[in-house]
């Protein structure tokens, strides 16, 4: 993936894409199912979670679980529980009705649930054998809640390869696959190609040294404030650079690898932002990067698709045809973040025929399309992106092919713990004086201590 896209705002279908982006996005965007923030302060999707056991049948060659699957369509019958979280929980019931018009012995009730106390309510659930039978849950809960032992594997004859092999990965704990990708989010460079031209740069940065001169002519000749605006304690923003790398969290033996050789060198390389004065190393509360960016403060930033609609809503058509995304620029390789959310379904659910069979109809590709129009998020299912609305989108064309190559925290039941640790070391990296070695190797004792918890 080596092309760039200029800012395309026509309207396409009912509303633009990135019309429906503004209009529905905008306070999602701060709740982002399990996807953390592009917010340089660090603030982050809710997360946390219970542990436990794990329990499921064994998986087969693919990951999923060996348990049946559902029962034809017309064959159903009974009541289904779904709990959806967010925005998304609003929305679910124009779904709900077409899989009740498919299966009209299924009653299906969708119960909103607040990101915020989501983990909670799920906790609450399984503590007291009363869980829905089928639930939204965000990608950074998954090694936490397959621990209980209170979610059903994957059956056998749910295809893996239909998804992004990334995003269904998120959802495999100790070799057994516990939930279904249902929607994905990824992050991308937008910059301000105005500014950039204004320094002499006519491409976006295919590497990390490019990618650092551009930062600096964006600084020195385009007139902005600052060059990359970077988190100051957000591990989704520091990971990538790790992955690019080479690195990774765990290694092939399930040990941390936090303080490896390629650890240490992308700490060191995102810490130059710093230390070069190219981004704030210190963030107000509530900072909102949009209107920064409209401004040209703040030229560049990694974030996910939700912005191309609140950038265009923040600029206007002042800012039109002046700005850009650009993939991950390259290291070792341009291995970007994945987000997004899962579907599971519980083991205590009386109606698993049902729940599975709504599962299944969620990941049809014309399903992905009609809920990609209604709450305007990415589908997990790689046929979906063939739809002409996704398709003729240049834009999401960009995010479709950075979903090719792209990595998710691993699904241990600590992460949320271990994302706090890795957040408290970036802060004190990059607004102190910091030695890249002492907090890699400070990264490394507190995982260690808090390990995987399996």
């Amino acid at each position: 993936m080596n092309q760039h896209i200029q800012r395309d705002p026509q309207p396409r279908g009912r509303l633009g894409a990135a019309t429906r982006i503004a209009a529905i996005m905008t306070g999602a965007a701060m709740l982002f199912a399990a996807c953390g923030t592009n917010d340089p302060s660090g603030t982050r999707a809710p997360g946390g979670g219970a542990s436990g056991s794990p329990a499921g049948s064994a998986p087969d060659a693919s990951g999923a679980g060996a348990s049946g699957g559902a029962s034809p369509a017309g064959d159903l019958s009974g009541e289904l529980t779904v709990w959806g979280m967010g925005n998304e929980g609003t929305l679910m019931g124009s779904l709900a009705e077409a899989f009740m018009e498919e299966n009209p012995g299924v009653t299906v009730s969708i119960t909103p649930i607040a990101w915020d106390q989501a983990v909670t309510r799920l906790q609450t659930a399984i503590a007291g054998g009363q869980t829905p039978d089928v639930s939204q849950m965000g990608t950074d809960m998954m090694g936490q809640f397959a621990e209980t032992g209170a979610l059903e594997p994957v059956p056998a004859d749910i295809d893996p390869a239909q998804f992004f092999e990334s995003a269904w990965n998120t959802g495999i704990v100790n070799d057994t696959a516990y939930s279904v990708p249902w929607y994905v989010e990824t992050r991308l460079l937008y910059y301000r190609s105005d500014l950039a031209e204004a320094a002499g740069i006519t491409e976006p940065p295919g590497t990390w040294d490019e990618l650092m001169a551009m930062a600096v002519a964006m600084k020195e000749q385009g007139g902005a404030d600052w060059g990359l605006s970077l988190g100051t304690k957000n591990w989704q923003e520091y990971l990538p650079f790790l992955w690019s790398n080479g690195g990774d969290v765990l290694d092939e033996s399930g040990q941390f690898a936090l303080n490896s050789p390629q650890a240490v060198e992308a700490l060191t390389y995102y810490d130059s932002y710093f230390e070069e004065g190219l981004s704030p190393n210190e963030v107000p509360e509530g900072f909102d990067i949009t209107p920064a960016f409209v401004s040209g403060t703040h030229p560049m930033f990694f974030s996910g698709p939700w912005h191309l609609g609140l950038i265009e809503e923040a600029g206007g058509a002042e800012i039109e045809g002046n700005w850009a995304i650009a993939p991950m620029p390259q290291k070792e390789s341009a291995t970007s973040f994945v987000g997004g959310s899962n579907l599971v379904v519980f083991n205590e659910s009386d109606n698993k025929d049902a729940a599975w069979a709504f599962v299944n109809f969620l990941s049809q590709p014309e399903t992905q399309v009609m809920w990609y129009e209604e709450a305007t998020v990415l589908p997990a299912v790689q046929a979906g992106w063939d739809d002409p609305a996704l398709a003729d989108d240049e834009n999401l064309a960009v995010f479709g092919a950075q979903l090719e190559d792209t990595r998710a925290q691993p699904a241990v039941s600590t992460w949320n713990e271990l994302g706090e640790a890795l957040n408290a070391s970036l802060e004190r990296l990059t607004t102190g004086d910091q030695d890249p070695q002492a907090v890699a190797d400070e990264m490394q004792a507190a995982a260690e201590g808090i390990g995987t918890g399996q």
